[in-house]
């Protein structure tokens, strides 16, 4: 898993909301955008021929 539940937990307290649980179904699908994001990411640098990913490329 890429997500780390510890640093969703904090970002859940230092936002301000009531909200303090955390389902793991959530932490499964976040993991799963992330994991997308990430190989959308990776195809597009390789797309411009960079072996580097950038902010631009999300």
């Amino acid at each position: 898993m890429i997500v780390v539940r510890t640093q969703i937990k904090e970002m859940l307290k230092a936002s301000g909301t009531n909200v303090q649980n955390i389902s793991s179904d959530f932490l499964e699908t976040l993991d799963e955008k992330v994991r997308e994001t990430v190989t959308l990411a990776c195809k597009r640098a390789a797309a411009n021929n960079r072996r580097t990913v950038m902010s631009r490329d999300l």
